[in-house]
C-alpha cells in the first residue's frame, strides 16, 4: 500500500505514448521554468521598465514529485505572467497561440486493477472551479450557430461522461483553460485592446485536431479570452494532423528522424536494469506478464492516480468481489521517473530528436512567420490576416515545436501548456513605406511560454543584445530562421531540400 504521505499527495500523470510509444519516455522532460519575481505584482497598464527579464534556466535536478506537480499544473496556483509587456509605445499587432489539451483521463487502463473514478461531467460547485464555469456550460450549449470544419460540428463541446471515457477532457482540463483564456484576456483585451468590441469573423482564427479534448481545450481558452463571443463570428477549422503540417505533411527524411529516435529510446530503455527489475516487480503485484504490463503503459494511468489525489492503484485478488491485494508504489514511479530523466539527457545529446523536431514543426512555424509579415507589410489588400490565431493541439505537437526553436530546457509540455507569439511594431514604424523591408525592419517578436519570456532563449535571437538601443528581438530574425537558418542542423537550406535528404 501506498504511505500515508503519499497517498496525500497530488501528482501529475503522463500522457500515453502515440504509436511506437514515441512519447512515453519523454514525458517527465526536466521541468527548468524560469520564473519571474514571486510576489511581484504585474502591473495593468504597458510597462515602462525591463521588458524581457533575465531567466534563468539552470536549476538544480528536481525530485520526481515537484517534477509531477508542475506537469499536473493545478489551476489553484497563482501564475505572474509576462504576456503582453511592451516598451512605451509600442504596438501590439497580432498574438498566435498553440496549447497542448487541458487534464485527461488516460488511454489506457493497468490490467487487474480499477480504473480511477473521475466524473467527466462539468459542474461549478465541483472543485476544480472557476467564475466563468457556468456561463461556459451555457455558452457551449448554443455552439450549433458556430461552423465547424469536417467533423468537429458533431463532437461535444464540452466533456459530459458522469464516468470519463478514455482520454477524455476533465474539469480541471476544463479549468486550466478558462484560466488561461482568461490571463490572456487581461494581458492582450484589456491592456492592449487586440480585438474592438465589433471584431471580424476574419480577425480570430481557431484551429484543433479532430479529438474532442482539444476541441474542448480551445473552446474554453477562447472562452476565457472573449466571454459570450458571438458564434456567428466562429469558424473553428480541424488540422487532420497532430503536427499541423497542413499541405505540407509529406517529409521522408522527418519520419526517418523518428524512426532512428524510436530505436535509441528502445536500446536505452532496454539497457536500464533497474527498470526492467521494476517492471517485473509491478507486473508480479498485479500477476500479469511483464509484456502485457508494459503494453497497457501504466505511466498514464498511475499519474492520474496521484493528479486527482487518488491512492495508487492496487490488484484484485478476486474477479468477482474485486478484492483488493497489493498495490503499486511510490518507489515504482520514481525508478520509471529516474530512466526518463536520463532518457532526456540522452535524448538532447544524441540529436536525433531536434533534427526530427525541426522538420515536424516547420510548417506550424512557417504559417506563423507568414501571417506576421503578411500583418507588417499589408501585402494582402481587402484582406484582414487574424489578430488572434489559436491552435489546440497535443504534447507530440508542441514537444517538436520547443525543441525546434531550441528551447528543449523548458520542459516537456505540461497539461494546458500554451506557447504564444507577439508581434510588435515599434513607434518609428511608417506602414512599409521607405526602402524594402522597412516595415519588417520595425517590427518584433516576442515568444513566451507558459507565460515565461523565452525570447532570448531562441535559437534565432539568443545572440541578440537585449541591452542594446532595441531591446525587442526583430522579426527579420524569425522569418532567417524560419526559411533557411533552422535547416543547418541537417545540412539544407530550406524545407524540401531537407525533407528528401537521405537520412542514413
Amino acid at each position: 500500500m501506498l504511505t500515508h504521505t503519499c497517498r496525500q499527495k497530488r501528482v501529475s500523470r503522463m500522457p500515453a505514448c502515440f504509436p511506437m510509444q514515441f512519447s512515453l519516455f519523454l514525458l517527465f522532460a526536466v521541468q527548468l521554468m524560469p520564473t519571474s519575481p514571486v510576489g511581484e505584482e504585474v502591473p495593468r497598464g504597458k510597462s515602462r521598465k525591463r521588458v524581457n527579464p533575465v531567466v534563468h534556466t539552470e536549476a538544480p535536478e528536481p525530485d520526481p514529485i515537484a517534477d509531477a506537480y508542475r506537469y499536473c499544473n493545478l489551476p489553484n496556483q497563482t501564475e505572474h505572467t509576462w504576456e503582453g509587456h511592451s516598451l512605451a509605445d509600442y504596438k501590439l499587432l497580432s498574438v498566435h497561440v498553440m496549447i497542448r489539451h487541458g487534464d485527461r483521463y488516460p488511454l489506457y487502463s493497468i490490467p487487474q486493477t480499477k480504473r480511477p473514478a473521475i466524473d467527466c461531467t462539468l459542474s461549478p460547485n465541483r472543485k476544480p472551479s472557476h467564475p466563468l464555469l457556468a456561463s461556459f456550460i451555457s455558452h457551449m450549449a448554443q455552439g450549433g450557430r458556430g461552423h465547424w470544419d469536417a467533423s468537429l460540428g458533431s463532437m461535444p463541446r464540452v466533456p459530459n461522461h458522469s464516468s470519463c471515457e478514455m482520454g477524455e477532457l476533465t474539469q480541471t482540463g476544463v479549468v486550466q483553460h478558462l484560466k488561461n483564456g482568461e490571463i490572456l484576456h487581461q494581458a492582450y483585451i484589456r491592456r492592449h485592446r487586440l480585438l474592438p468590441p465589433d471584431w471580424s469573423p476574419r480577425q480570430v482564427f481557431m484551429e484543433s485536431t479532430g479529438k474532442s479534448r482539444t476541441l474542448q481545450s480551445g473552446l474554453a481558452l477562447l472562452y476565457g479570452f472573449l466571454p459570450d463571443f458571438p458564434w456567428s463570428k466562429l469558424t473553428v477549422r480541424q488540422q487532420w494532423s497532430t503536427l499541423f503540417c497542413g499541405s505540407s505533411c509529406d517529409c521522408p527524411a522527418r519520419s526517418r528522424y523518428l524512426d532512428l529516435e524510436q530505436k535509441r529510446q528502445y536500446r536505452q530503455r532496454t539497457s536500464d536494469a533497474e527498470l526492467e527489475h521494476t517492471y517485473i516487480a509491478m507486473a508480479t503485484v498485479l500477476g500479469v506478464a511483464t509484456r502485457t504490463l508494459r503494453a497497457a503503459n501504466p505511466v498514464d494511468s498511475l499519474l492520474c492516480h496521484l493528479c486527482h489525489g487518488l491512492p495508487f492503484p492496487c490488484a484484485y485478488t478476486n474477479s468477482i468481489t474485486h478484492t483488493q491485494g497489493a498495490c503499486l508504489t511510490l518507489n515504482h514511479f520514481a525508478v520509471i521517473r529516474r530512466q526518463q530523466r536520463d532518457d532526456e539527457r540522452e535524448r538532447q545529446e544524441a540529436g536525433l530528436y531536434r533534427r526530427y523536431a525541426v522538420l515536424a514543426a516547420h510548417p506550424y512555424l512557417n504559417r506563423t512567420a507568414l501571417r506576421m509579415e503578411a500583418a507588417v507589410r499589408r501585402r494582402h489588400k481587402g484582406a484582414e490576416e487574424p489578430v488572434f490565431a489559436l491552435a489546440s493541439a497535443h504534447d507530440v505537437t508542441m514537444a517538436p515545436l520547443l525543441s525546434a526553436l531550441g528551447l528543449e530546457r523548458a520542459g516537456f509540455p505540461r497539461f494546458a501548456a500554451r506557447l504564444v507569439f507577439e508581434l510588435w511594431k515599434s513607434p518609428e514604424a511608417k506602414e512599409g513605406k521607405g526602402k524594402k523591408g522597412g516595415a519588417v525592419e520595425n517590427a518584433f517578436i516576442r515568444v513566451l511560454y507558459n507565460g515565461q519570456d523565452l525570447t532570448f532563449d531562441t535559437d534565432f535571437c539568443r545572440d541578440h543584445d537585449r541591452h542594446s538601443a532595441q531591446p525587442l528581438c526583430p522579426l527579420s530574425k524569425f522569418l532567417n530562421f524560419v526559411r533557411r537558418d533552422m535547416f543547418s542542423i541537417v545540412n539544407a537550406t530550406s524545407y524540401q531540400e531537407a525533407c528528401h535528404l537521405t537520412v542514413l
